[in-house]
């Protein structure tokens, strides 16, 4: 049975993450951390990579499952000629161990059960060995070891390298699962109560999601969307990943298979943007100390992402022995654009830290002395051509939105400087910078006969992130340039409604084969620009179908395919919840709305 990407939900603990299918196999997750190797890797493969089912007897998929209100608590219902049954999933917060919660519950008549539990460390390619101990299921190799109970106990048993278990549940049992990680060499952590975690973890989310001050249409997308960027935190440090997946697909079948269990620079503004516009002060504060901790060192070796905890070696290596999903290979991790020269993300640190401090986050030591150095780094490199926002593979060259992201810098630090002269810095180099940038950006990446900029100097393609133009202040909204701008990417990338983030159809700009869908966080951005230049019914519309793209659970993948009618890349993706947010935000009013900048 196929299962699509948008079939999965999403349970986690702050530190990693489990994938849970419709037909209540959890067919992914990493221990202990998102960047960990996997012990559950059959959504790249097959079963013998790794899996834990949960299902009636005989069943497939599910008749329906929801979130408990405001929570990342999955209920999974099946409904059986023998009576109906649920399977409660979560992952509770840890005090130092990450355990995995099923209970199942008995809602009518007498169901059977089936549970089948492979685990494979490592990507699915070590087969840990299995013993009984007081009576858990215990499996160790190498660093490895994981314990399996449930309460009461349940008949398992081994066969082909896998432990399975058959029990009946009647109307009003319950039967719970917990299965723990640690390290092998360690002793077993404390038991956790299932019950009581449950409650716990319940009360938790619900109070954290109260905490949104958005009140506007569409709350509960925006309030899934902040769980799941929640979800997507590690919160020992603070760090976002961009997904907690790698390899799924931008085009099934294809090669556009990327490793996104990292943190990318890119999305430091937006994220700050989303978390401050609905009132996470705390977890926005989080993310701006992670992003400090993260750049620091020599400006020249800024890199466009890092790990969880600032890492900076991120090897990309291929996993022969997986299939890849639907068939879609190689499968990668880790990923060498790290090695990438992106001058766009000098703009976005500088403005992230801008944005916190304009919105009361405290400041941190040398974190005018991190902008300054910067800058210092970006007067002339600037200048260079760079691989650009989307981490082309295909050379480098002069793109427009990242002399804009350059020009931001300059503004932001200029703006700094006007307001706080104590600060020290070179206010006027800085200024004749911000001004030849703009000159430049307005003579050789715009095309006066189309009335529109374009991907970069000299190109007749256009990208996506010029709708963003408006946003960061480069142009006023009501300028003929933006407005023309924001048209020629609807007719040029638009598909079937929906935006693409550039053309894989003309020259190979990215120096990848094959093709990919619509970018969902691109739709949303021309939703913002739409709005930004007055054209409010019609942002409000498209906005209205981006986030009816969602699953039924409420998340969104990188991309999504309008012809197959199907969500594609790693998810969920915390660019396109960004962007879901971000644009409520703007379409509907609240402090979180796009940051409005002096024209110049």
């Amino acid at each position: 049975m196929e299962v699509r990407i948008e079939d999965y939900a999403l349970i986690g603990d702050e530190q990693t993450a489990a994938l849970v299918s419709r037909t209540g196999s959890i067919d992914w997750l990493c221990l202990p951390r998102f960047d960990s190797g996997a012990c559950f890797a059959a959504l790249l493969g097959d079963k013998h990579n790794g899996h834990w089912r949960l299902a009636p007897k005989g069943a497939g998929l599910c008749d329906r499952r929801a979130y408990r209100p405001d929570s990342l608590v999955l209920d999974t219902e099946w409904d059986t000629p023998e009576g109906s049954v649920r399977v409660t999933d979560l992952m509770p917060q840890r005090d130092r161990a990450p355990d995995v919660v099923r209970i199942v519950e008995g809602l009518s008549g007498a169901v059977t059960m089936r549970g089948a539990l492979r685990l494979r460390f490592d990507y699915g390619s070590i087969v840990p060995w299995m013993r009984r101990t007081d009576g858990h299921r215990v499996a160790v190799a190498g660093p490895d070891a994981v314990w399996l109970r449930s309460e009461p106990p349940v008949r398992t048993w081994g066969e082909d390298f896998c432990t399975h278990s058959e029990f009946t549940v009647h109307a009003g049992q319950k039967v719970a699962f917990v299965l723990t990680w640690h390290p092998s060499h360690e002793p077993r952590p404390p038991l956790v109560d299932p019950h009581g975690a449950l409650r716990t973890s319940l009360a938790d989310w619900q109070e954290w999601a109260a905490r949104c001050r958005y009140d506007g249409p569409h709350r509960d997308a925006v309030v899934r969307s902040l769980i799941t960027l929640k979800a997507l935190t590690y919160r020992p440090t603070g760090g976002i990943v961009a997904a907690p997946t790698t390899s799924l697909p931008e085009q099934l079948g294809g090669v556009r298979n990327w490793d996104y269990r990292y943190s990318w620079l890119r999305d430091s503004t937006l994220t700050l943007n989303a978390l401050l516009g609905a009132g996470y002060l705390e977890e926005a504060e989080a993310w701006r100390d992670w992003l400090l901790r993260a750049v620091a060192g020599d400006p020249a070796d800024l890199q466009i992402m890092y790990g969880i905890s600032g890492e900076r070696r991120l090897r990309e290596v291929e996993l022969p022995w997986l299939s890849g999903y639907a068939g879609a290979s190689p499968v990668r991790t880790g990923n060498d654009a790290v090695t990438q020269l992106q001058l766009d993300v000098y703009g976005e640190v500088i403005d992230s830290l801008s944005l916190g401090l304009s919105a009361g986050l405290p400041e941190k030591p040398h974190m005018w002395q991190v902008q300054r150095a910067l800058m210092d780094f970006l007067r002339t490199a600037w200048k260079q051509p760079d691989e650009g926002l989307w981490e082309v593979r295909g050379g480098r060259r002069h793109f427009v939105y990242s002399k804009v992201m350059a020009w931001v810098a300059a503004d932001r630090a200029v703006r700094a400087l006007e307001e706080n002269p104590q600060l020290g810095g070179d206010l006027e180099g800085w200024r004749a910078m911000r001004e030849e940038v703009h000159q430049e950006v307005c003579a050789r990446g715009y095309d006066p006969k189309r009335n529109t900029f374009t991907q970069f100097y000299g190109s007749s393609e256009l990208d996506a992130s010029l709708l963003l133009i408006p946003r960061v202040g480069f142009l006023p909204p009501e300028d003929p340039r933006v407005v023309g701008t924001v048209d020629a990417v609807r007719e040029e990338l638009g598909h079937d409604g929906f935006v693409r983030r550039y053309s894989t159809a003309g020259p190979n700009v990215d120096g990848l084969p094959g093709d990919e869908g619509t970018f969902l966080v691109c739709s949303f951005w021309l939703a913002e620009a739409l709005h930004l230049t007055g054209r409010t019914r019609e942002a409000r519309e498209l906005f209205e179908r981006s986030v009816a793209l969602a699953n039924d659970v409420g998340l969104l993948a990188e991309e999504y395919d309008p012809v197959d009618g199907r969500q594609l890349g790693n998810f969920p993706q915390a660019f396109s919840h960004l962007g879901l947010v971000n644009t409520a935000l703007c379409l509907y009013g609240g402090k979180g709305a796009s940051p409005a900048f002096p024209e110049r």
